[in-house]
């Protein structure tokens, strides 16, 4: 039988390989006009808009920040048409070796089976803690 190509399935094959360390299908999976938003009222609350800039300043901060490969542990994932939540727990280390647990809430917006949107909550005191000096 064919596997869907669901929303659904596709963030679940994304984030199987994100726990193995793999986040090349992450990256594949972004839309050329993609944004990233940290949501919150903080410093680390931000927005990256499109591909270029979500690779180039959030993902290769991620990749120079944290010891690769950086995994995530998923709690659950929840699809409602194009929306796709994920709960998750980071399973890393910093650079400077720090622990970096984060609990994260990912939506994630698809549109023609590829990510347009991430709207992503996070623990910003925890970030503030592991990447201080």
């Amino acid at each position: 039988m064919k596997e869907k190509n669901t929303n659904k399935e596709i963030i679940k094959r994304i984030f199987m390989e994100l726990s193995k360390g793999n986040d090349e299908p992450l990256l594949e999976a972004m839309s050329e006009d993609m944004q990233w938003n940290w949501k919150g009222s903080g410093k680390w609350s931000k927005s990256f808009v499109g591909k270029k800039e979500v690779i180039n300043d959030l993902w290769a901060n991620v990749r120079t920040s944290i010891k690769q490969p950086y995994t995530v542990l998923v709690h659950r994932i929840i699809a409602d048409g194009a929306n796709v939540v994920v709960e998750m727990t980071g399973q890393n280390q910093t650079i400077t070796g720090k622990d970096y647990l984060n609990n994260y809430c990912w939506i994630c917006r698809l549109k023609d089976g590829k990510i347009c949107e991430i709207n992503e909550y996070m623990d910003t005191e925890l970030v503030t803690k592991a990447f201080s000096d």
